[in-house]
């Protein structure tokens, strides 16, 4: 099989991604990406795997979907209206029990964590403090908001009527908090969010310790959540902080094109110094962590590429 190696602009002499002019050959179709919001991870992740499709795998179209992340990637990958999307663990395993043998994943890419983001001056310290007060859960339809939603349920105590809840996405829950028409805001997103960078640099923020619903959330929601640190580089100002990890996943229908499935995921670690160039979390894809996608399979597609590593 006649071979070429292809260059990836600006990794440098030794990072090359080799591919074979079959395999480019036999990617055909249409590639949606479901991504999230534009100033967090998703967009800026998926931004970068489109750019590579429409480089690499010359017969695939490859575009990018503005959503509001998680849950709606699930909806619109079983509707039809995008072929790919990233979505948290949690998320894609009640897409599962809603949509049973229909939804496969081309791997575990990197880690969320829950923010929960203050003021710095702020008197909140904790979830339970919440009470009474004006707070943004997420976005409708967002792993945010599915996540907020768990953590204000083992909380207990009422806890969760008692707090002025709006589904407001990031860009929006960034601008409510500067204005003061919010006292706190959920997001789950990997490090570091650049929104949340971003407003750190603006206005003091502090993130809230959430060491102590780990557990909880294990018991009640299943074995999604563990426990992770902010550390103080994240984010301007902030001391190292407990918060919540969730895998985040790359999935896709059970029929997608075994052909398209491996080459997609092929470019996922092929190019991905190249798409760490888009985010940082693109350089945390490690070969052994992303064939453990519970409770989704792995596509037929994806483990052909698994195979060839011998992962």
């Amino acid at each position: 099989m006649r071979r070429r190696t292809l260059v990836l602009g600006g990794l440098g002499a030794a990072a090359l991604l080799t591919a074979c002019e079959s395999d480019g050959a036999e990617a055909t179709g249409t590639l949606r990406i479901a991504t999230g919001s534009t100033g967090a991870v998703y967009y800026a992740y998926g931004t970068a795997i489109a750019a590579l499709a429409k480089r690499y795998l010359p017969n695939v179209r490859a575009s990018v979907l503005t959503t509001n992340a998680s849950k709606e990637n699930v909806g619109a990958i079983l509707a039809g209206t995008a072929e790919v999307g990233f979505t948290q663990a949690d998320t894609a395993g009640e897409g599962n029990r809603n949509a049973p043998g229909q939804l496969a994943a081309l791997a575990r890419i990197y880690d969320d964590y829950v923010h929960l983001v203050v003021a710095h001056d702020s008197p909140i310290q904790s979830v339970a403090d919440l009470r009474g007060r004006t707070v943004s859960v997420g976005a409708a339809g967002s792993g945010t908001a599915g996540t907020a939603d768990h953590i204000l349920d083992v909380a207990r105590g009422g806890l969760k009527a008692s707090i002025v809840q709006r589904p407001l996405n990031l860009d929006d829950s960034v601008k409510a908090l500067r204005a003061g028409q919010i006292q706190a805001f959920f997001f789950s997103g990997g490090l570091a969010v650049g929104l949340i960078q971003q407003l750190a640099k603006e206005f003091p923020i502090r993130l809230v310790d959430l060491a102590t619903l780990v557990q909880p959330l294990r018991d009640d929601f299943g074995e999604y959540y563990a426990e992770r640190v902010v550390p103080a580089s994240a984010y301007k100002g902030i001391d190292p902080v407990v918060s919540i990890g969730i895998a985040n996943y790359l999935v896709v229908r059970d029929t997608m094109p075994e052909p398209l499935a491996y080459g997609v995921t092929r470019l996922l670690f092929e190019g991905r110094d190249e798409l760490a160039k888009a985010h940082q979390a693109a350089a945390r894809l490690n070969i052994r962590s992303a064939i453990s996608t519970p409770p989704l399979p792995l596509h037929p597609g994806a483990m052909r590429y698994y195979r060839t590593q011998k992962a």
